[in-house]
Parts: C-alpha cells; sequence; structure tokens
C-alpha cells in the first residue's frame, strides 16, 4: 500500500479541507519513522495560521489544594498524597508581582489559576480587582482558571477585562469516570459554554497518556473542534508520586509528536499549546514539538517543575523562530 501524502493533506487543509476521523485516527497510527513527515506536513499548516511565532504562557499557581474534587491524575486532589504547596488565595500584591515576572519571561499571556470546584464571591472579586491593574497597567493578555463558574462570575470576569478562560475537557466523554468521579465531562462542556455566553475567549484543551484510546485521543480533538476552543493546551501526563495515576507511563516522545500533529490537523487555525508535561514525556524531542504547536508555558506548571525560562528562549532561537512578546 502507498504510504499517504501528509503534505498534499496538509495542503488540502490549508485551503479549508476538513480531515475525517479516520485520517486524524492514521496519523496516530502512522509508524515512528513517519514521524518526520508528519510534522513537515503539520508545520505546512501551523506556517499556514501562525507562521514561526511562538507564544509565551505562564502560570502562576494563585491557590494550591485545598480541593474537593478527586481527579485522579492532580496532586492537589482531595485524595491525593502528594507534598505539593497548599494555601488558599494569594494576595493581590503577589499576583501583580506575578504579571510582572510574567513580562520578565517574555510571556504574552498571564494565566491565574485557582485549585477548588469553583471560586467564592470573594476569590472573583479578589482576581477581578487584580485583573483590573494587570489590564492598565500592562498588554499582558489575561486568562483565568478558577473551576466551574457560575454566570454571575462569569460577568465579573468579563467586566474586568478577562480575555481568556481555561476549563480543560482533560479527556474523552467516554474516559471520563476512570479519571474522576466527583463532576462529569458534560459540567466542564457547561463552564466552557458559558464563558464564550459573556464574549471570553474558550480555551480547552486536554491530558493525554490516562488510559485513552486511539480513538478516544480522535474524540478529543473532535470534541475540541466542536466547542469552538480557541487556546488548546496539550498536557502530556506527569505521573505525580501520591496520585492514583503515579507510575502510569503510556506515552512515547514520537506518540507525543503524532499526537500533536493530529490536533492541528483538525484544528489548524487555533492555538495549540504544549503544556504540562512537555519536558519529562518529548524530554530530547521538545523542540520538534514547535514545528506543530505555536504555544508553550514557560517556567513552572501549578505543582510540577518547567525548564528555565532561558532555556526555552533559546530551544525557539535554535529552530529560527520568533518570540511574540504582546498575544493581543
Amino acid at each position: 500500500m502507498t504510504a499517504r501524502s501528509w503534505s498534499d493533506v496538509a495542503q488540502r487543509v490549508t485551503q479549508g479541507y476538513e480531515i475525517s476521523r479516520k485520517e486524524a485516527l492514521e496519523i496516530l497510527r502512522e509508524p515512528d519513522e513517519r514521524v518526520l513527515d508528519l510534522l513537515s506536513a503539520a508545520f505546512i499548516i501551523r506556517r499556514k495560521y501562525f507562521g514561526t511565532k511562538m507564544k509565551l504562557n505562564m502560570i502562576v499557581n494563585a491557590k494550591s489544594g485545598i480541593c474537593p474534587e478527586d481527579c485522579f491524575y492532580c496532586s492537589q486532589s482531595a485524595i491525593s498524597d502528594a507534598t505539593i504547596e497548599k494555601y488558599p488565595l494569594l494576595s493581590k500584591e503577589t499576583i501583580l508581582a506575578g504579571a510582572q515576572e510574567a513580562q520578565r519571561r517574555k510571556a504574552g499571556t498571564y494565566c491565574i489559576v485557582m485549585s477548588g470546584r469553583r471560586p467564592s464571591d470573594r476569590e472573583v472579586e479578589q482576581v477581578a480587582d487584580a485583573v483590573r491593574e494587570i489590564r492598565s497597567t500592562s498588554d499582558l493578555k489575561i486568562c483565568c482558571c478558577l473551576g466551574f463558574l457560575s454566570p454571575e462570575h462569569a460577568d465579573k470576569l468579563a467586566d474586568a477585562g478577562v480575555h481568556r478562560y481555561n476549563h480543560n475537557l482533560n479527556t474523552s466523554r467516554e474516559n471520563y469516570e476512570n479519571i474522576c468521579t466527583t463532576h462529569t465531562y458534560a459540567d466542564r462542556v457547561d463552564t466552557v459554554d458559558r464563558v464564550k455566553d459573556v464574549g471570553i475567549s474558550p480555551c480547552s484543551g486536554v491530558i493525554f497518556g490516562m488510559g485513552e484510546t486511539d480513538e478516544g485521543r480522535v474524540d478529543m480533538a473532535f470534541s475540541l473542534k466542536a466547542l469552538g476552543a480557541e487556546s488548546i493546551p496539550c498536557n502530556f501526563l506527569n505521573p505525580i508520586e501520591g496520585t492514583l495515576l503515579a507510575g502510569r507511563r503510556e506515552l512515547t516522545p514520537n506518540m507525543c509528536l503524532k499526537i500533536l500533529a493530529m490536533i492541528r490537523f483538525v484544528n489548524p487555525s487555533k492555538e495549540i499549546r504544549i503544556a504540562g508535561g512537555r519536558e519529562v514525556n518529548l524530554r530530547s524531542l521538545q523542540p520538534l514539538g514547535l514545528y506543530v504547536a505555536n504555544s508553550i508555558f514557560v517556567g513552572d506548571y501549578l505543582t510540577t517543575e518547567g525548564q528555565l525560562p532561558e532555556a526555552d528562549w533559546k530551544m525557539i532561537q535554535d529552530l529560527g523562530f520568533e518570540i511574540e512578546e504582546s498575544a493581543l
């Protein structure tokens, strides 16, 4: 059988063609020796919409632990025995200092993240107050990730000037009960729809390597497309000691690259970010992922360490790419 020319398919995608689920599954099942062919093809699409520019995002873990949910992968969950810092919402001054650090790291987007099922009225007011000040003193794009939102809280965040709201689907609908029992996949979809309703850009992604099938991975890509996610963080499970998924390692660097290529083919014009688990799953192949994704997190994640910002800057420079310091 003649191998499919993914470059030809990519050219068609740049002209409006939408690949099928069957084609998406084929991408994941290509042999490892064809990974470079896939990346070259995916780069045709990435270059069409984003050139060689890279967006950097920085996270502040604004509230850590103290979460009632039982997400099996999460070190901050109620059932986790992981050794992490636990603290209530950071002060406004600390959140503002984080915004300054984001600029020092050349990040265009500053992500304010809180643990917990949903924020309280006081927490939303405190975050909104910080966002208003950041907006008045910088050109950072502000993304919040605070859990499930009421319509009133969504309105307050929109009024404060939040540009984007992150709420990940995390896994496929069929696999959801295998990673969490305290809320549902539908709950997550509802929150993404809620922020869209108030005019906030939806950011939603997934965590690969949690027992999902190849078909499930394709389902995630098409679900994010149907949801209208404008920014798609692709996390690869970092199995943290003390969580129920500790010790689970299902991914190879080549599989991670195939997953990224598949996501790009399905969501050609969307911001695709290589997120948590980048360093431990892609390892020495990290730079190759940037031929597909146009965004990464710079610095540390929520409770795990990332590589130094300077290493990311150098990686981008070595590829001949350019950091897009303003995300607006």
